[in-house]
């Protein structure tokens, strides 16, 4: 037996996340059935990052073992030719047997995609949450500096979350705005449940004139859900990175 490494990318519009689920489309169903057509065998796969319904990914991970005689950077190709075009294994590769992309020390990065006029962009409504009220730009981009470092962010955790701990280390949280297209860059050392899309949220409330910029630390330390925005749409967010330290 060897372990194999897959990178993943995704359109999760039509998924019910990437976790299997019963009578639910699924990013690992999927991957699943693909590589039983190549090897034969029904396997157990590893994810690295659990998106959740109608979230997209250029770079998840998903590891699974097998007998399968097919070289670990072939493994690409093969699936690839099993899969639908919204999903693509980029990279493949043989690992260790005991790697695990969770228990591994790693950074991901998220970018969530904010579509900003008065009418939604039809080529980007299925990864682009669309606001048509004027957002405060400026603000949102001093609000965003205040979550990078080491925090516990309990306020932006959705119920629901299983962690032992809800402290993670932000190393980058930026606002990035290229015309009516707004980005909010956050990378870590992990995240929690709805934690990015929580971020968001409460950035886009911070655009909107309802939160200041200045209320971001309070938030944090308030350790409650109800202190920070909404949880935004799903279809906005990618997982943009996930990498290995």
């Amino acid at each position: 037996m060897k372990r194999i490494k897959l990178t993943v990318a995704y359109d999760g519009t039509d998924y019910s996340g990437y976790q299997i689920q019963n009578n639910a489309p699924t990013i690992e169903g999927v991957l699943k059935e693909a590589i039983l057509q190549v090897t034969g065998e029904d396997v157990t796969l590893i994810g690295g990052s659990r998106t959740d319904a109608g979230v997209h990914a250029r770079s998840n991970i998903a590891v699974f073992d097998t007998g399968s005689p097919i070289p670990g950077e072939k493994f690409y190709y093969a699936l690839n030719s099993k899969l639908p075009p919204e999903i693509r294994v980029v990279a493949s590769s043989e690992v260790e047997e005991d790697f695990h992309p969770r228990h591994c020390a790693s950074r991901k990065t998220y970018e969530y995609h904010i579509d900003h006029g008065p009418i939604p962009d039809p080529l980007y409504q299925r990864y682009r949450t669309h606001i048509y009220w004027d957002l405060d730009v400026e603000g949102m981009k001093k609000a965003a500096e205040h979550f990078i470092g080491e925090h516990d962010f309990a306020s932006f955790c959705s119920a629901g979350g299983q962690t032992e701990t809800t402290v993670r280390t932000i190393y980058n949280c930026e606002v990035i705005e290229e015309g009516r297209h707004i980005i909010i860059h956050v990378q870590g050392n992990g995240f929690l449940y709805n934690m990015v899309r929580i971020i968001a949220g409460t950035l886009l409330e911070v655009g909107s004139g309802r939160i200041a910029p200045e209320d971001i630390p309070g938030i944090i330390n308030a350790c409650d859900r109800q202190a920070a925005g909404p949880t935004a749409p799903a279809k906005g967010l990618v997982l943009e990175k996930y990498e290995f330290l």
